[in-house]
């Protein structure tokens, strides 16, 4: 979502963030105030609401039932989307979506695919005939950078709020009517962080006007394996080349910072947990 700017802006924010200030008063490595709730769709089987102080973004989880895919009989699916709407932002524009939306989903999903957060053997209904498909729909609501963390965020929050829907005796989905069963989740909870090089420094949780002058981006996931070490799942560069040196940097800022992020989550679940 990098827009046209300036040299001069660009040399500004440049400057700025080399002295350890940014435009919002921040530390390069402080993020804004986080904020999340989930349940909160009601026609959703799950949901969450995160607002990344002026990033505010939606993620719904249905679940419907289908046939599985032919390399995967006995295994469920998951589909993630995201729609970048003008209501969000005047730079977002309305039709099919387009690179940055398809970016959005795919990091995504692909942070909680290769973590294995879902179990998707367990949503095996008749294996090689019917699975239940688990579909997250992320939208935006307020742009203020930081999409992609603010997302996936999001995303783990609302499917760990999720109900399964119940099935008919024709195995079919009986809309609006919850079970009290879960999704079929692990405790490989995958958290998403971005780290971004703006001039020769290192920041996190860029704003919309920041994120016009990064020159380089790591975004990767990574959750907590068996040995309660941290694991990276999924790894994706954009922008201009890194050296080794630092690559280990951006990762060790983001794993690092990472941690307040499965605190948070622990925070937010257990307290929706003992109200039920």
């Amino acid at each position: 979502m990098k827009q046209d700017i300036s040299k001069i802006q660009q040399k500004k924010i440049e400057e700025l963030i080399s002295k350890g200030k940014r435009m919002d008063g921040r530390h390069a490595h402080e993020f804004r105030k986080i904020e999340a709730e989930i349940n909160v769709i009601n026609k959703a089987e799950g949901s969450a609401r995160v607002k990344f102080g002026e990033s505010e973004v939606l993620v719904g989880v249905k679940l419907n039932v289908g046939e599985p895919y032919t390399d995967s009989p006995d295994e469920g699916t998951l589909v993630t989307s995201a729609e970048l709407l003008p209501m969000a932002s005047e730079e977002f524009e309305s039709g099919p979506p387009k690179i940055d939306a398809i970016e959005v989903a795919r990091l995504v999903d692909r942070g909680i695919r290769e973590s294995s957060f879902i179990d998707f053997k367990k949503l095996c209904i008749k294996e090689g005939e019917l699975v239940w498909n688990i579909f997250i729909d992320i939208y935006p609501i307020n742009w203020d950078g930081n999409l992609i963390d603010a997302a996936a965020f999001g995303a783990i929050l609302a499917l760990k709020s999720a109900y399964m829907p119940k099935l008919t005796e024709k195995d079919k989905v009986d809309f609006g009517n919850l079970s009290n069963k879960r999704l079929p989740l692990t405790e490989n909870v995958p958290i998403t962080i971005t780290v971004n090089k703006i001039g020769k420094s290192f920041i996190l949780d860029t704003t919309a006007a920041e994120e016009k002058a990064i020159c380089s981006q790591l975004t990767f996931a990574v959750s907590k394996g068996d040995d309660k070490e941290l694991h990276i799942n999924a790894l994706q560069k954009n922008g201009d080349a890194l050296t080794e040196e630092e690559i280990f940097e951006m990762i060790d800022l983001g794993m690092r910072e990472s941690k307040r992020f499965f605190d948070l989550f622990e925070k937010i679940t257990e307290k929706k947990e003992k109200k039920e």
